[in-house]
């Protein structure tokens, strides 16, 4: 694996002022991937503006795992629900 394509939990523990098993927590509960490269605990790039935000609430709003994973089920519900009403807007067109 590439290296450059992770980032250590210990570099995000240390920069956002977060525990190890805040992250390992929020790994627990698939809200995130955990990968280990060269016997480090890593996160894929990719997935860094997502924990950003989960520490965000925890920080600013002092939500635990638990609060923050109830919070990303209702976005992506949220979600999918406005992809369904744009869907279901153009399938109404068609018959205007």
């Amino acid at each position: 694996m590439e290296t450059e394509n992770y980032i250590s939990i210990e570099t995000i523990c240390r920069y956002h002022e977060v525990s190890e098993s805040f992250i390992v927590s929020l790994s627990e509960s698939d809200l995130i991937e955990v990968t280990i490269v060269d016997q480090v605990k890593c996160i894929p790039n990719s997935q860094l503006s997502a924990l950003e935000k989960f520490v965000r609430l925890h920080n600013d709003l002092e939500i635990n795992h638990q609060g923050i994973e109830v919070i990303n089920r209702l976005v992506n519900k949220i979600d999918s629900l406005q992809e369904e009403i744009l869907r279901l807007r153009k399938r109404l067109e068609l018959y205007e």
